[in-house]
């Protein structure tokens, strides 16, 4: 039986909202980024109309469709991010979840620089290990946020992780603390233009569990769109 947009996020917000209270938070404390890698336009607007204001897109390519059809919300770089792709994403996105390397923070600098505008980004820390996801070492993370405090144009904002391919809820929870500590260590040395505002992790699998670990931002696509193709 094929579930409506509107049914899916009915449920979701009912999860996220429990998910909320266990935590001692409430659902306006979470944002949901709605990932529409895949989704068609029309899917997207229906998740618009029900509420839904930042949406999340994996590839700059995809989002350059979008991006001009889908007005009035926020959009999120959630992927990886070549520094060729620098400059339009800072023309489409408002936060870049995926600052992994300095050399994309040199480019994003750069680019913003000639479009006089602050880049906001998330730090995004590979916490699982796991050699097929981005993200900077744990043990390198702090260093890279320095270097981004000390780059012009550029604004820390948090840090984001991705969730072990396998092993479900339990699996991804290690990481998740581990990345709620190293924002709650930044947050200590109270670094001038760096802020922990968002913690980026939790997908459609382990949202709860994400937010249970500190979460304030998750990223959900298929509990909404349902599974993509292929």
């Amino acid at each position: 039986m094929t579930t409506t947009v509107a049914e899916n996020l009915k449920v979701l917000r009912e999860r996220i909202a429990q998910a909320a209270h266990r935590s001692g938070r409430g659902l306006d404390d979470i944002t949901l980024v709605a990932v529409t890698k895949q989704v068609p336009v029309e899917r997207i607007r229906e998740a618009v109309e029900q509420g839904v204001t930042h949406l999340g897109e994996n590839r700059v390519q995809e989002a350059r469709e979008k991006v001009p059809q889908v007005t009035g919300v926020t959009w999120h770089m959630i992927g990886y991010l070549q520094t060729n792709k620098a400059r339009p994403a800072l023309e489409m996105f408002q936060l870049i979840h995926s600052l992994d390397r300095p050399t994309l923070l040199e480019v994003l600098s750069a680019q913003a620089r000639k479009l006089d505008q602050v880049v906001r980004v998330l730090v995004q820390v590979n916490t699982s290990g796991e050699a097929t996801k981005s993200g900077v070492d744990p043990h390198r993370a702090m260093e890279l946020v320095v270097q981004a405090q000390a780059t012009p144009y550029v604004l820390v904002e948090g840090l984001m992780t991705i969730g072990p391919a396998t092993g479900g809820p339990a699996a991804a929870r290690p990481g998740f603390a581990a990345l709620r500590r190293l924002a709650e260590r930044l947050e200590a040395e109270r670094l001038p233009g760096v802020s922990m505002r968002y913690l980026s992790m939790g997908m459609s699998a382990d949202f709860e569990v994400a937010i249970a670990e500190g979460a304030n931002l998750v990223r959900v696509g298929s509990a909404i769109f349902g599974p993509r193709p292929g």
